[in-house]
C-alpha cells in the first residue's frame, strides 16, 4: 500500500455558495453559458424595480413581491410569442367546469389532429410558487403545444392564484382547482380518448402534481392518476430553517432564490402558517402512510437550483415506502430553462419533452 506521504493533496473547490459565499449566478462555472446570457438580460425585458425581500416581510409586502414575480413572468410573452412555433399540425379548444365554489375553471386542451386511437393524456400545473403566472402564457401555450406535439393529449389548467384571481386565493384554492380538472379529465375520459392520465408541473405546479396525487391517495381515488412527473417541484415549505439533507439549500442559496424569496411564497399561500405539517400544502412532511400506493413519480431537477434536493430527497422517501420514483439531475441549468428559455437550451427542451412522452406512453401501455 503507498504511503500517506505519497498521495498528493486533492485540489478543489466546494460547489456554488460553500466554496464562493459571494458568488453570483450569471458567474457560477457550472452554469451553461447560454443561460448566464439570457439571465444577464433580464432586466431589459422588465426593468421595473424589484421591491425589497427580506425575511421579516409582512403579508402585504409579500404579496407585493408575488405581483412584481408576476410582472417579470408576463413581461417574457412577447419574446415567446415571437418565436412561437406555428404547430400546424395541432387542433385545440377550450372547456370551463365549476370549480368547488361554484367559479369556472378554464382547461386548455391541445393534441396531433391525426388521432385514431386514444392518448396519453397529460394535465399540466404550472408554475409560479403556487401563487402567481397564468396557463395564457407564451411560456406555458408553448410548453402544452411541444408536448402534444410528442402524440400527447395536453391539458392545461387555469387554477386560482394570488396575482392571477381577483381577492386572496391561498391554499387550498389552488390545489382544489387541480383536483377538480384531474376529476373531470377522468370522468371523461371515454369522450376525450384518453389511454393513461399523467399530471405534471413544474416548480410550483410540481408541488400541485404531487400534492393532487397525495389528496388523491387519502381520499380513495388515486388509481384515477397512472404517473406523476415533477419539474424542479417546491415539495418543503419554508416555515423555519431547512432539515440537513437539503444540502442544495445551502449550496445555491441566493443564486436564483433565498430565505426571503421562499418565504415571501409560503406567507401568501399559506397566510396564517396553519399547514406547516399539511402534506397537501407542502409534500416534503407527507408521511410513509400516505405515500403508499402512490402512483409512479420521476423527478426532474437542476444542478444549480435552490430546491434542487427537495426532489431528491422525495424520491427517496417515495422509494422507501414502495413506490416508483426515479431522480435525476440537469447539469449546468438553474431552474427550469425548457419552459423559460426553450431555444437557449434545445438539447435539454427536446430530451425532457421527450422524457414526458415516453412517462405517460409507457404508463398508456401497461
Amino acid at each position: 500500500m503507498a504511503s500517506s506521504k505519497n498521495i498528493q493533496a486533492l485540489d478543489f473547490t466546494l460547489p456554488g455558495k460553500l466554496g464562493k459565499p459571494d458568488l453570483m449566478l450569471p458567474f457560477d462555472p457550472r452554469l451553461d453559458q447560454r443561460i448566464a446570457a439570457w439571465l444577464m438580460k433580464m432586466n431589459e425585458r422588465y426593468p421595473a424595480q424589484m421591491p425589497s425581500v427580506t425575511i421579516d416581510m409582512n403579508y402585504d409586502q409579500a404579496v407585493e413581491f408575488i405581483e412584481y414575480m408576476h410582472g417579470a413572468m408576463i413581461s417574457t410573452n412577447e419574446e415567446l410569442h415571437a418565436s412561437m412555433p406555428a404547430f400546424k399540425g395541432l387542433a385545440s379548444r377550450e372547456y370551463s367546469i365549476e370549480g368547488d365554489s361554484g367559479h369556472q375553471i378554464k382547461l386548455f386542451l391541445d393534441e396531433p389532429k391525426a388521432t385514431h386511437t386514444p392518448l396519453p393524456c397529460v394535465i399540466h400545473l404550472h408554475g409560479g410558487g403556487m401563487t402567481f403566472d397564468t396557463a395564457e402564457s407564451s411560456a406555458n401555450i408553448r410548453w402544452r403545444k411541444s408536448l402534444a406535439e410528442q402524440g400527447l393529449l395536453v391539458i392545461g389548467v387555469e387554477f386560482r392564484n394570488e396575482a392571477l384571481s381577483p381577492g386572496h386565493h391561498p391554499f387550498p384554492s389552488g390545489l382544489n382547482d387541480c383536483v377538480g380538472a384531474v376529476r373531470w379529465t377522468h370522468d371523461n375520459r371515454d369522450k376525450l380518448g384518453i389511454s393513461s392520465l399523467v399530471v405534471i408541473g413544474e416548480s410550483g405546479g410540481g408541488n400541485l402534481a404531487v400534492a393532487t396525487g397525495i389528496k388523491a391517495n387519502k381520499e380513495g381515488w388515486v388509481d384515477v392518476i397512472d404517473g406523476i412527473y415533477a419539474m424542479a417541484p417546491m415539495l418543503f415549505g419554508f416555515y423555519g430553517a431547512p432539515p440537513p439533507e437539503l444540502m442544495s439549500w445551502r449550496e445555491n442559496l441566493d443564486l436564483m432564490g433565498s430565505y426571503a424569496a421562499v418565504r415571501a411564497f409560503r406567507m401568501v399561500y399559506d397566510p396564517s402558517g396553519a399547514h406547516e405539517d399539511n402534506p397537501l400544502a407542502y409534500p416534503f412532511c407527507a408521511t410513509t402512510d400516505l405515500l403508499k400506493g402512490l402512483p409512479p413519480h420521476i423527478f426532474h431537477n437542476y444542478e444549480l437550483d435552490l430546491i434542487r434536493d427537495e426532489g431528491v430527497v422525495f424520491a427517496q422517501r417515495l422509494r422507501a415506502a414502495g413506490v416508483a420514483a426515479t431522480s435525476k439531475i440537469i447539469n449546468g441549468a438553474h431552474h427550469v430553462p425548457e419552459l423559460a428559455m426553450p431555444d437557449a437550451v434545445p438539447e435539454i427542451t427536446r430530451d425532457t419533452l421527450a422524457s414526458i412522452a415516453a412517462f405517460a406512453k409507457g404508463l398508456a401501455d401497461k
